[in-house]
C-alpha cells in the first residue's frame, strides 16, 4: 500500500481530536483547582494563635479543627503541604 501524504484519514483527525480533547480538559480542571484555592484562601479568616486552654477542652477542639482541616483537602481546597503544616499547628508539634 503506497504511503499516502495530504489531509489526515478519519482515524488520524479522531486521535488528534481526543489528544486535543484530553489537553484541554486537564488543563481546564488546573485552572479551575487553582481558582478555587486562591478564593478559599482569600475567603479564610486568618486563625489568631489559639490561647493555651484546658486539656478537655483542647482536645475537643483539636479534634473539630482537624475535621474541617481534613475536609478541606478532601475538597481539593488546600494542597498537602497546608494541610501538613496546619495539622502541625493545630496539634502543637
Amino acid at each position: 500500500m503506497p504511503q499516502r501524504f495530504g489531509r489526515p484519514g478519519l482515524l488520524g483527525t479522531i486521535a488528534r481530536t481526543a489528544v486535543i480533547s484530553g489537553t484541554a480538559t486537564a488543563v481546564s480542571n488546573l485552572v479551575e483547582r487553582r481558582d478555587m484555592r486562591r478564593q478559599a484562601a482569600a475567603q479564610a479568616p486568618q486563625m489568631p494563635a489559639a490561647a493555651p486552654s484546658a486539656p478537655a477542652l483542647a482536645g475537643t477542639g483539636r479534634v473539630s479543627q482537624l475535621t474541617q482541616l481534613a475536609g478541606l483537602k478532601t475538597q481539593g481546597l488546600l494542597a498537602e503541604e497546608e494541610f501538613a503544616t496546619e495539622k502541625a499547628r493545630v496539634l502543637g508539634s
